[in-house]
């Protein structure tokens, strides 16, 4: 019964071979060539028959979703293995240099799945979701640490992971990740005495009107001191005048020069 069920082992051992064969050339293939490459190429790379490539990915497509789900799959994991290191803030930005150094060869790929062709399949996004919660731990830990900025969200990694792909294909460093990449990546650390939040400051603070806003009942114009009307309803005007108005705005800009 062992030696019958022998043949029907070696045959399914032989096609996952083939298959590994396949998805590597394809990985290969696509960072190279881009996503037009044909199948037929992907089985001269792989050392295999077209008829291999066609019978685990009947078409292109299928072959596109499952290259990326395996690319997707991986960061998954080692996201998950980076959590079992003892410094999650070291962990955290070397995984984050990790993906930002490794995504540039799979650009064409990343385009593809954010177009408007179908894209992601279902196959993909539960690969997607898997690398968003295994990121979102690694993430946390690093939070917990203090080593991220507390105002730090997925999306904003997910943001500069985008951003900092992008420098990549532009500066083409020789290896690792390009010094304006760095730069945007060590933004999300976290530094004692440092901003804990994004925005410190308001527009108005920024404007510099503090000192001749206010806004309080029977207030005057601050260019001319007199009675500002207030409305029945809205915020309180500021000035008495448009004239006022347009003399406050020069006097800024005079100061700002």
């Amino acid at each position: 019964m062992t030696a019958s069920l022998a043949p029907g082992t070696a045959a399914r051992a032989d096609a996952r071979r083939n298959r590994a064969l396949v998805l590597a050339a394809a990985q290969r293939a696509f960072a190279e060539e881009g996503v037009s490459v044909s199948l037929a190429e992907v089985a001269r790379r792989a050392g295999v028959g077209a008829g291999t490539v066609y019978r685990h990915f009947p078409t292109k497509a299928d072959l596109l979703e499952a290259v990326m789900q395996q690319r997707v799959d991986r960061l998954a994991t080692l996201a998950t293995e980076y959590l079992r290191a003892p410094d999650a803030g070291d962990a955290f930005f070397d995984f984050c240099t990790a993906v930002i150094a490794g995504t540039p060869g799979n650009q064409a790929l990343c385009d593809l799945v954010q177009s408007d062709d179908g894209w992601p399949r279902a196959l993909l996004q539960s690969a997607g979701m898997r690398f968003h919660r295994a990121l979102e731990a690694l993430l946390a830990a690093a939070h917990r640490q203090g080593a991220v900025r507390a105002d730090i969200e997925l999306a904003d990694v997910l943001a500069i992971f985008t951003g900092c792909v992008a420098i990549q294909q532009l500066r083409k460093p020789s290896g690792g990740v390009d010094r304006t990449a760095a730069i945007v990546l060590d933004a999300l650390r976290a530094r004692p005495g440092g901003p804990a939040v994004t925005k410190e400051r308001s527009a108005v603070e920024w404007r510099n009107e503090l000192a001749d806003r206010n806004e309080s009942d029977g207030a005057g114009c601050p260019v001319c001191h007199a009675t500002v009307p207030r409305a029945g309803v809205g915020r309180r005007a500021t000035y008495c005048s448009a004239a006022c108005r347009q003399k406050a705005h020069r006097r800024r800009a005079a100061a700002a020069r």
